[in-house]
């Protein structure tokens, strides 16, 4: 009696646990096909959108690129226009000095004309250096040169002159100017070579 007990308590035992694990795999399977048809429907709602922004996002990095490429290359040109504009920086200046050099040479072929005696020749060539003098001025200054003006009886100014010489003048107050000696010029506002002069005590 107490054996019979004893096997129909177990048996009670092995059909308890065993409907849990039986439910527990039901309930794992409905979980996982609610699962399924919620993700599909979700698939289903969302796919049209998805599309169109993936469209809106592939077609924004080919223009990102496109414009990155153009950026790029429009960055080696200026380089590229950069260094020859170093390069060639003097090329107009030179151009306006050639009239400057084409009077030199002509005042030279005048000089050695044949049947002009001492005078006429040294006014052929006073002529072509006057003429030359004139176009590196008007070349200098088109190119932003220019020469120091000095006025006359002017003062001192150690920014732009350089006294080489002081000289006794009665007609001068101390520190004025009396000779511009060589002529200064200057680029813009920086000064290329200040003039010499001298100076009264």
């Amino acid at each position: 009696m107490g054996k019979e007990r004893r096997d129909r308590k177990r048996d009670e035992e092995r059909k308890g646990q065993e409907r849990p694990r039986a439910s527990q795999e039901q309930e794992q399977a409905v979980k996982e096909g609610e699962g399924r048809t919620g993700k599909k429907e979700q698939e289903e709602a969302v796919t049209p959108e998805c599309k169109e922004l993936e469209a809106k996002i592939k077609e924004c990095e080919e223009n990102l690129l496109r414009v990155h490429a153009d950026f790029e290359n429009a960055k080696k040109r200026l380089e590229k226009e950069k260094i020859q504009a170093i390069e060639y920086a003097l090329e107009q200046f030179a151009q306006d000095l050639l009239p400057a050099l084409d009077s030199l040479d002509m005042a030279l072929a005048a000089v050695n004309k044949e049947g002009l005696n001492a005078q006429e020749a040294l006014e052929e060539l006073k002529k072509g250096i006057e003429l030359t003098i004139d176009q590196f001025v008007r070349a200098f200054r088109k190119n932003g040169i220019e020469v120091i003006e000095i006025e006359e009886g002017g003062e001192f100014n150690p920014h732009l002159h350089e006294a080489i010489l002081q000289v006794e003048d009665a007609k001068k107050r101390a520190g004025e100017v009396v000779q511009v000696i060589q002529k200064g010029y200057k680029y813009k506002e920086r000064i290329l070579r200040p003039a010499k002069v001298s100076v009264a005590k």
